[in-house]
């Protein structure tokens, strides 16, 4: 059984103004050419589909096209789960047409666990679509008010499985969650407040294949048994160092499995770029990734005009500046303090740590009380 896995779409995400509508067209667009031309037996899409509950329209006509190209053009069907970022309702609006066309679609929890049977010459392969819930729908859909947090939800909902499954066929598990030992990135929106959101591995045990969704990065838990595929795109500075991808895994007749990740190329890569402005506007004659999302961080301890500006002449799809050395600086004054009571030396002072990350050294202290001497001076000899 050849299984394409792929999740974390995020269809309409916009990262620092900017919508990746077109980006994640880009790349839905090479998942259809691998659908095309690995020929596999199944697509499971493993939540956030969507970047938010209500989609806008033009994330909604993306997904539509890509699937029906998928389901009609390459005649592959596909399973797709919601995820803690979508609408389970609204992706699940239909679910029952779409299933003769070879679209499932898991939005709501329910008791039933039924599985998707697709089969192979070695017999059927059960797939579990289990698509995210909060505990507290899942104790009240399974009826079992020991459920308190995210472990236990998926622990109660894969015995059920368990205890229903035909041993005979070999089990896939499709689900959105963050089990532990998994690596997170910042563009991960928390599944609950401290570590109740975790999940721990020994959930899974029993099953031949976990598809996972929810964390960004690929990676693999339990010796590739257990699968994140990971975002089709970067969606934060966090992730500049992550190779996006999709697995493409076979299962043999056995259960065992083998997985191959399938990059994923961007039309616009997300970069840091670090140096002084100058240097970093004199070396993007030579970068060939000039329309690249660009995060700039800045070596430049003096004041800088229109720094954004002058860095979009040459990175015109520049996202942002830091400056380190800036971090943590503060005005050097206390919340509330009244600014008319403050000295001019000791107002100058809190600017010059703010926008530089040190103190006066005791010369220019000197200096700077002679000068604004001097202009009390002038103002008191002009004053009528």
């Amino acid at each position: 059984m050849r299984i394409l896995h792929t999740a974390d779409w995020h269809l309409g995400r916009v990262y620092h103004g900017v919508s990746l509508l077109e980006d994640q067209a880009h790349v839905l667009d090479q998942l259809v050419g691998l659908v095309r031309s690995e020929r596999p037996d199944v697509v499971l899409i493993a939540g956030d589909v969507y970047d938010r509950s209500v989609p806008p329209a033009e994330a909604v006509r993306l997904l539509d096209e890509t699937l029906t190209r998928i389901v009609v053009g390459e005649r592959t069907p596909v399973l797709l789960i919601a995820g803690n970022h979508d609408s389970p309702d609204r992706l699940g609006f239909g679910a029952r047409l779409l299933a003769e066309a070879g679209l499932t679609v898991r939005g709501l929890a329910t008791a039933d666990v039924s599985p998707v049977l697709l089969r192979d010459r070695y017999g059927e392969v059960a797939f579990y679509p289990l698509p995210y819930a909060e505990p507290p729908l899942v104790r009240q859909c399974l009826e079992d008010e020991s459920i308190a947090d995210h472990h236990a939800a998926m622990k109660a909902q894969v015995e059920r499985i368990r205890r229903l499954h035909d041993q005979s066929r070999r089990s896939v598990l499709i689900a959105h969650a963050f089990v532990q030992g998994g690596t997170a990135s910042e563009s991960e929106r928390p599944l609950s407040v401290g570590g109740t959101g975790l999940v721990g591995a020994e959930v899974f045990e029993g099953f031949h294949f976990v598809a996972l969704g929810h964390l960004h990065r690929p990676q693999s838990l339990a010796g590739g048994r257990i699968d994140y595929a990971g975002s089709p795109l970067k969606y934060s500075f966090a992730e500049v160092g992550h190779d996006k991808s999709v697995s493409l895994v076979e299962l043999d007749g056995q259960g065992c499995v083998r997985l191959e990740r399938l990059r994923l190329t961007p039309r616009r890569d997300l970069r840091i770029l670090s140096g002084s402005l100058d240097e970093i506007l004199a070396a993007a004659g030579d970068d060939p990734g000039r329309d690249d999302y660009v995060l700039a961080r800045l070596t430049d301890t003096s004041a800088l005009l229109d720094a954004m500006g002058k860095l979009r002449t040459a990175y015109p799809n520049a996202l942002a500046i830091e400056r380190p050395q800036f971090a943590g600086a503060g005005a050097g004054l206390e919340a509330g303090t009244d600014h008319r009571k403050v000295g001019l030396d000791e107002l100058f002072e809190a600017f010059y740590r703010e926008m530089t990350g040190r103190a006066l050294d005791e010369s220019a202290r000197r200096l700077l009380h002679t000068e604004i001497s001097a202009l009390s001076q002038q103002e008191r000899e002009v004053a009528p």
